[in-house]
This record gives C-alpha cells, sequence and structure tokens, in this order.
C-alpha cells in the first residue's frame, strides 16, 4: 500500500476507524470522509480529513473531486458507508424507512463510484472495496429494506466489476455478519459477542483486496460470517 492513492467513506464510523488505521499503517496516503470528520482523529501525516456527504448526488462529486485534488489521483475506494433500520413486517414499513435504508446503502455507493471511477480507470490498477452484509443471502423477518438495499449494493459493484475489467479495475463487496462495533453492542447489549465479525478482520480483507495479492479477485462478494457460523 505504499503511497497507495485510498478514499475511505465513514472512515471514522465503527469499522471505518479500523480501515482507516489499516490502510494507514500499510503505508497509505488516505482521504478520509464522513460527515463530522477531523483531522485529529487519525494523527497521521498520511492521513487527509474530508468533512462531506456522499449520500447526494452533488455531495458525492464534491468529495470525489476534492480527494483526488489533495492525493494527485485515485487508487483505492473503500466505501463503508452504510446503516440499518426495521423491526417492521413489509406491509408495515413506512416511506422514510424504506427511502433512508436505500439512501444510505445503495444511493451513496453508486454516487460515490459515478464521480470515483473515472479517476480510478486512469490508475490501471484500481480496486474497489465495498462492504454488504450477510442480509444479503441470508434476509431475515423485519429488515427486508435493509436487506434489499445491501442487495442492491452487490448488483453494482458486480455491474462495475463487469464495465471496467478491461484496465485492471476490480470491483468486490465483503458480506460480513453482525459486526462487533460499539453501536452494535450498545443496541444489542444481551447479546452473545463471541462469534461477532472483529473490524479488524474486515480491514485485513480490505487491505489484501486492495494490494496485488488481491487482483486477480473481481466481482466477488466474499462471506466473512464470524466464528463458528
Amino acid at each position: 500500500m505504499t503511497n497507495r492513492k485510498v478514499l475511505i467513506t465513514g472512515a471514522d464510523g465503527g469499522l471505518g476507524t479500523h480501515v482507516t488505521r489499516a490502510f494507514l499503517a500499510a503505508g497509505a496516503r488516505v482521504v478520509g470522509i464522513s460527515r463530522n470528520i477531523k483531522q485529529e482523529d487519525f494523527p497521521s501525516a498520511s492521513f487527509i480529513a474530508l468533512p462531506a456527504e456522499v449520500a447526494s448526488a452533488v455531495g458525492a462529486q464534491s468529495a470525489a473531486e476534492n480527494a483526488v485534488k489533495q492525493l494527485g489521483g485515485l487508487d483505492v475506494v473503500v466505501h463503508t458507508v452504510g446503516g440499518f433500520a426495521g423491526g417492521q413486517r413489509v406491509d408495515q414499513t413506512d416511506d422514510a424507512t424504506f427511502q433512508r435504508m436505500f439512501n444510505t446503502n445503495l444511493n451513496s455507493a453508486f454516487y460515490l463510484l459515478r464521480a470515483a471511477i473515472p479517476h480510478l480507470r486512469r490508475s490501471r490498477s484500481g480496486r474497489i472495496i465495498a462492504i454488504g452484509s450477510r442480509a444479503v443471502v441470508d434476509p431475515g423477518p423485519g429488515i427486508w429494506a435493509y436487506s434489499a438495499s445491501k442487495a442492491a449494493l452487490v448488483s453494482l459493484i458486480k455491474t462495475v466489476a463487469l464495465e471496467n475489467k478491461d484496465v485492471g479495475l476490480t470491483a468486490n463487496v465483503i458480506l460480513p455478519g453482525t459486526i462487533d462495533t460499539p453501536a452494535n453492542r450498545k443496541a444489542m447489549p444481551d447479546a452473545d459477542t463471541s462469534p461477532w465479525v472483529q473490524p479488524g478482520n474486515i480491514a485485513s480483507l480490505a487491505i489484501w483486496l486492495a494490494g496485488d495479492a488481491g487482483k486477480d479477485v473481481n466481482g466477488a462478494a466474499i462471506p466473512l460470517y464470524g466464528a463458528g457460523l
């Protein structure tokens, strides 16, 4: 990753923090994006904080252009932005929940990739890594809007992989089970967290996919379900 130019969305989140630290430790130059990210969140000369909102077309375009300007190009995009809402049957789900899930989990990826892909193609070894969910393949009752939006994300990433393989650009999506983050522990205080996926393991897989060793993996939806699952 030495001197690779990396854009990470949700860089200060429960997962994004681990991903950002891993890429910085591997020698990458990182622009970290989130709504409220600050330079002091990652005390590294190789880190640039970029407060931005990527769930809108204008915000994502501006963020991508700013990142490219700051880095002098773009080699890797790691899209960790995502969110969960649910708990109701399909016939009980309101419009706001439905729209929120697709805005957060699909639209943000589309807007960002639309802006970033032309720059990644110029790299000739570009990498896109997105974070999906096990719910894509194992949907459960009450979480349909979340699982459907993540399934659409997988379709988007697979399409991007096919459309850009001619220039050595790969696009893959990781499908984790429940991730061991402070937010998930707070939301499920009585859960057995022992089988939950450690954020550091997702970060390690993202590093591998972004490197030379991962160049032959393209259009994959990679399960990372946790211990014993």
